[in-house]
C-alpha cells in the first residue's frame, strides 16, 4: 500500500514538473503580423496599416471631366456612346463594364447607329462575365442591317442561327430533362441491398 502511495505521489510530481516546464517555454504573443504584397513578405507591427488613402485611392474624376460628359450624355446620344467607350476602356475613369453597357444601351435606344451596332456585336459574343444573348443581338443587328450596313447583315444571320440553336437546345432540354430526372428518381434500379448487417448484390 505504501509503495502505491509513493508511486502516485511521484506521478503527481512528474506531472507538475512537466506543466511548469511547458509553461516556462511558452512563447510570448507576437507583436508583429506577416504582411505580403507584390514586393514580398515581411513582419510588421500589429497596428500596421498598408492603406494610404492619398496613395491608394485614385481620384475618381479628376477635373470633373466625366461628370461633365455624363451631363452631356443625358442630352446627346453621341456623348452617351463616347461615355460608354470610356467606361469600357477605363479611359479617364475606373473601368466599369456595367456602366459601359448601360450608357451604350442608352445611346442605342435613342437611335445612335454606332451604339446599336456595338450592342449587336456585344450581345452576339458576350462580354466578360456576361454571356452571349443571340436574341438581343438579333434585335440590334436587325435595326442596323435595315439601315444598309453590310457587316450588320452578315452578323444578323449569325445571330439568328445562334438564337435558333439556343431555342432548339432549350426545347431539347425541356423535352428530355423530366425523363432523365425520372430515371434518377425511380427508373434506375439499385444493385445492392442491406440485410443482417451487410450488403448483398441483387445479381
Amino acid at each position: 500500500m505504501h509503495i502505491k502511495v509513493l508511486a502516485a505521489n511521484r506521478l503527481i510530481i512528474i506531472s507538475l514538473l512537466l506543466c511548469i516546464t511547458a509553461c516556462a517555454h511558452k512563447e510570448p504573443p507576437k507583436e508583429t503580423i506577416r504582411i505580403c504584397d507584390p514586393d514580398g513578405c515581411s513582419d510588421r507591427p500589429k497596428g500596421y496599416s498598408s492603406f494610404d488613402p492619398a496613395k491608394d485611392t485614385p481620384e475618381e474624376d479628376p477635373g470633373g471631366k466625366i461628370a461633365a460628359l455624363e451631363e452631356l450624355a443625358a442630352r446627346d446620344p453621341r456623348a452617351a456612346y463616347d461615355l460608354a467607350l470610356r467606361f469600357f476602356r477605363g479611359d479617364g475613369i475606373r473601368q466599369d463594364s456595367y456602366r459601359s453597357i448601360k450608357w451604350m444601351r442608352d445611346a442605342a435606344e435613342r437611335g445612335d447607329f454606332d451604339a446599336q451596332k456595338a450592342l449587336g456585336r456585344l450581345y452576339l459574343t458576350g462580354l466578360g462575365e456576361m454571356g452571349s444573348d443571340p436574341g438581343e443581338a438579333e434585335k440590334w443587328l436587325s435595326i442596323t442591317a435595315s439601315r444598309g450596313d453590310k457587316e450588320a447583315s452578315t452578323l444578323l444571320s449569325e445571330a439568328t442561327a445562334a438564337r435558333q440553336s439556343v431555342q432548339a437546345e432549350y426545347r431539347w432540354y425541356n423535352r428530355w430533362r423530366p425523363v432523365f430526372y425520372n430515371y434518377w428518381y425511380s427508373g434506375y434500379r439499385y444493385r445492392w441491398y442491406w440485410r443482417t448487417g451487410r450488403w448483398y448484390s441483387y445479381y
